[in-house]
């Protein structure tokens, strides 16, 4: 990642922390954090070496691209650091999903797993491309053996819907179906801090339940426990939400995450993905070859950092990380990494 990337930043306090899980070079995967939870997504499953077990624990869902083995080769280490806990995952994934993950398990032996302490359950949610979702659940106490789960249409793309975000994707092509995401907050919810104490009120843990009921649209009758503990003891009052967000809340739109790679270059991927990104607070895009091999690129199915610079700039993404560099440009990052950024000023397009 570049290293003014904290500095390009928007101003807000953010809600996410992201991080690519491996160097340029090497596998893909977005590791993406919340930063007041402890929770955290998951972009594609290729080697997870480099993250540490407690960052993986703290994954709710993951969202593969396809299966090829550089995006899906990270399962086993997700399964072992998993298993014999108290962990339900969510995995999402294009046509031909469940099976895959299910060949996965199959190729292990449970037949002691009922000793476990914990009973890992993990939800697979493969998607077609009219966005219904069929749904298997697969508990380690049960040997992982499929129970079906209630389809779900999956309407806009809409993979995942909770009060304060939702993971939206794509089908693109990659000469199998592959899947971009985007990671949409819905509202982003600033306090002005400087303004409690004109309402005489203090900072403390009930922000974030003042937040929350911004995020579920609470009504402004609401009432809103504010409490706090300073020097001079304990303090509680009791106000409507409405005087709060007028009085110490701005709202803002929030951020907005996008993850797009192993991708063809043509034009019914180039418009599918600027949908997707469009507006992009952080847009993490493939930069394969540079446009010097763009022939290879073509046939390889993916992009050169000339194209994706070209399609950041049509998409008004404002921070553009790119990475999924082919190893043959090792030692040569840089170039990838102007080439990319002349196309996006429109200097190389």
């Amino acid at each position: 990642m570049p290293p003014d990337f904290q500095s390009k930043a928007s101003a807000m306090r953010p809600t996410f922390s992201t991080e690519l899980v491996n160097n340029p070079l090497d596998d893909a995967g977005l590791y993406v954090d919340f930063m007041f939870e402890k929770r955290a997504l998951l972009f594609d499953l290729g080697d997870l070496t480099v993250l540490p077990a407690k960052k993986i624990l703290r994954i709710s869902d993951v969202f593969v691209t396809h299966t090829h083995m550089d995006h899906f080769y990270g399962f086993d280490r997700l399964l072992r650091l998993c298993l014999g806990r108290h962990k339900h995952i969510r995995l999402y994934g294009p046509p031909g999903f469940t099976a895959q993950v299910g060949h996965k398990l199959a190729a292990y032996t449970w037949n002691l797993v009922d000793n476990y302490p914990g009973d890992f359950v993990i939800d697979v949610w493969e998607i077609d491309a009219a966005w219904q979702a069929r749904g298997t659940r697969l508990r380690c106490h049960r040997h992982f053996q499929p129970e079906p789960l209630a389809p779900r249409q999956m309407h806009g793309g809409v993979l995942l819907d909770e009060p304060g975000f939702r993971v939206r994707a794509a089908f693109l092509d990659h000469g199998t179906p592959c899947l971009g995401f985007a990671v949409e907050e819905k509202v982003h919810v600033n306090v002005w801090k400087n303004r409690l104490a004109g309402l005489g009120l203090s900072v403390g843990p009930w922000l974030k339940d003042l937040k929350a009921a911004v995020m579920q649209g609470a009504p402004d009758t609401t009432p809103v426990r504010a409490f706090w503990r300073d020097r001079n003891g304990e303090h509680e009052r009791v106000l409507p939400l409405g005087e709060l967000k007028a009085g110490v809340l701005r709202l803002v739109p929030g951020e907005k995450i996008c993850y797009v790679t192993d991708v063809a270059f043509h034009p019914d991927n180039v418009q599918r993905i600027t949908t997707l990104v469009a507006d992009a607070t952080q847009l993490f895009i493939e930069c394969v070859f540079l446009d010097e091999d763009a022939g290879h690129g073509a046939r390889k199915l993916h992009l050169t950092a000339r194209q994706a610079g070209r399609i950041a700039r049509a998409a008004g993404a404002k921070l553009v990380i790119p990475f999924h560099f082919s190893p043959r440009y090792a030692g040569r990052e840089d170039e990838l990494r102007a080439e990319m950024e002349a196309a996006r000023a429109g200097l190389a397009c």
